[in-house]
């Protein structure tokens, strides 16, 4: 029993060592391409949006919550997330995305949680596109917003999606703005022009942070 009691408080004070950092920013930012930069410098990322589609599709009793919610049409033939018309069911019905949520996000949080103990080092980012939305950044040492102008945000998501433009518009204004999420984020990553300047934008936010990291310590 002590040898149990022992591990735990050792388990909690190496969870604690790690600071979570969150990284969101609003359709067609870059946020993930952020992420993957973040990655090739040997920092943890975890994807919120990706262990979700894996979490929806693997995980049998959220399936059963789903289909109760939504009916049959929320997976397909082959027992797959029908992801585009789920979105297509909840675009404009926000109690129905409420409930969505209620039973997505607290498996996404189990999951991250558990993720997080697994890692080393000072940082951990989370990359979630609801980080301000659902006040997540209220468990992060810091937050990043990546942010773009929204023309180009538009071009790229047009190219990615193969979306109208007005359908990317319609997304844009269903989310929170980015004067709004301007005014929570810790740092803000300009991501306007090439790989390269991003690059520079990332190290520049790297730098800062292990400074205010030194002189938490």
């Amino acid at each position: 029993m002590r040898y149990l009691v022992l591990m735990k408080c050792l388990d909690i004070r190496m969870t604690e060592k790690i600071k979570i950092i969150g990284l969101t920013g609003g359709i067609g930012s870059g946020k993930t391409m952020v992420a993957k930069l973040l990655e090739s410098k040997g920092y943890s990322v975890y994807y919120s949006d990706i262990r979700a589609k894996e979490i929806v599709n693997n995980n049998a009793f959220l399936k059963t919550r789903i289909i109760q919610l939504l009916g049959d049409k929320a997976y397909d033939q082959d027992g797959k997330y029908n992801r585009k018309w789920v979105a297509q069911r909840v675009f404009n019905n926000e109690k129905l995305l409420l409930e969505l949520n209620k039973i997505i996000h607290p498996a996404v949080k189990s999951d991250f949680e558990f993720w997080v103990r697994e890692q080393k080092g000072d940082f951990a980012f989370k990359e979630t596109a609801l980080l301000f939305e659902l006040n997540l950044d209220k468990n992060c040492f810091k937050s990043i917003l990546v942010t773009t102008d929204e023309k180009v945000r538009i071009k790229r998501v047009m190219e990615r999606d193969g979306k109208t433009c007005q359908e990317v518009k319609n997304i844009i204004q269903k989310q929170m703005s980015e004067q709004e999420k301007r005014k929570r984020a810790d740092f803000i990553i300009e991501n306007n022009t090439d790989l390269e300047n991003l690059g520079k934008e990332v190290e520049r936010m790297l730098l800062e942070l292990n400074k205010i990291n030194k002189h938490e310590i």
